[in-house]
C-alpha cells in the first residue's frame, strides 16, 4: 500500500486515540498515557501505537494491561470514528526515544561541566 496513506492512516490513528485518552476514557490508566506515534503495517491488520507515561507502573506491565484489556476498547473507539473497511488491531509499544533524549541530553551537560 501507499506509503502516505499509511501514514495518513497512522496519523489519524493516532489523532483519535490521543483524543480518547484525554477526554472520553472512564480509566485512570488511559489518562497517564500519551501517544507519541503509531506504524501501521501495509495490510492495515496491525497498528504499533507508541507511548509514553507519567504513571510509576512498571513498563512491561503497563504494555500488558493496555494490549490485553485496553486496546479492543479503543479498536472499537477508532472504528466508530474512522472510516476504514478493516480497522487495524492496536498493540501498545513503550517510547523509549524520550527516555533515551534525556539520557543523551544528561550527558552532554556533564561533558560540557566537566570542561568548565
Amino acid at each position: 500500500m501507499n506509503q502516505i496513506k499509511l501514514k495518513r492512516i497512522g496519523s489519524e490513528i493516532a489523532q483519535e486515540l490521543s483524543m480518547i485518552c484525554a477526554t472520553e476514557a472512564h480509566d485512570n490508566l488511559l489518562k497517564t498515557i500519551t501517544i507519541t506515534g503509531t506504524e501501521v503495517t501495509n495490510d492495515l491488520g496491525l497498528c504499533k501505537v507508541f507511548f509514553t507515561t507519567t504513571s510509576d507502573m512498571d513498563i512491561k506491565a503497563l504494555e500488558r494491561e493496555l494490549n490485553d484489556e485496553t486496546s479492543s476498547y479503543l479498536r472499537t473507539k477508532i472504528a466508530e470514528r474512522i472510516e476504514m473497511r478493516h480497522t487495524p488491531k492496536l498493540r501498545f509499544v513503550f517510547d523509549n526515544s524520550i527516555a533515551y533524549g534525556n539520557n543523551i541530553e544528561k550527558i552532554i551537560n556533564e561533558i560540557h561541566e566537566k570542561e568548565q
